[in-house]
């Protein structure tokens, strides 16, 4: 499942397991801090291994194929796209991961500009005038793409680390080249 070379993409939402039968005690719930330790120390390793630009490069593809599987689990792409956003932001909240809002929809164009405050992966952290939140914007772009088909790409403009009390995204679709 973990140990074998491939070029392909492996994973499936099955490789979650059975939480409930796995954790009968403690559950499915675990405090932040523990999820941040994870991601920031293999971050950190990728960057001594890798450089920023391969790491940012690992968790945006991450993120993304985590956006696409998400959809995939959760998500019912005949929804309209008000029924897609509003049952999107419900499950983001009911799963602890952030507070979504849609600040600009141009369906036309298929480009967004929205935000999701209490984010999972920076709201709290120091401000030091950088983005950080490049697995969102994976996360973000694999699950506009696969509801919506095609390829969209996200770009963190505002971030709690750059002072912003809200990450910010702008999305669009990448024309099929």
């Amino acid at each position: 499942m973990f140990k074998e070379e491939r070029s392909e993409q492996m994973f499936h939402w099955g490789m979650i397991g059975d939480i409930g039968e796995g954790r009968p005690n403690l559950g499915n719930q675990m405090d932040l801090s523990v999820y941040r330790l994870m991601q920031f120390t293999l971050r950190d390793v990728m960057i001594q291994r890798y450089g920023v630009e391969a790491a940012d490069d690992i968790f945006r593809k991450a993120g993304e194929m985590a956006g696409r599987e998400f959809c995939k689990a959760f998500i019912d792409k005949s929804w309209d796209f008000n029924t897609f956003v509003k049952r999107t932001k419900e499950l983001l909240e009911t799963l602890k991961v952030g507070i979504l809002q849609i600040e600009e929809a141009d369906l036309q164009n298929m480009r967004f500009i929205l935000t999701v405050a209490e984010d999972l992966d920076c709201s709290g952290l120091p401000v030091c005038d950088e983005t950080v939140c490049v697995y969102d914007e994976g996360f973000l772009g694999g699950l506009l793409g696969e509801y919506a088909g095609g390829k969209f790409a996200a770009k963190e403009v505002d971030c709690w680390c750059s002072g912003d009390r809200v990450c910010r995204f702008t999305v669009d679709q990448l024309s099929a080249e």
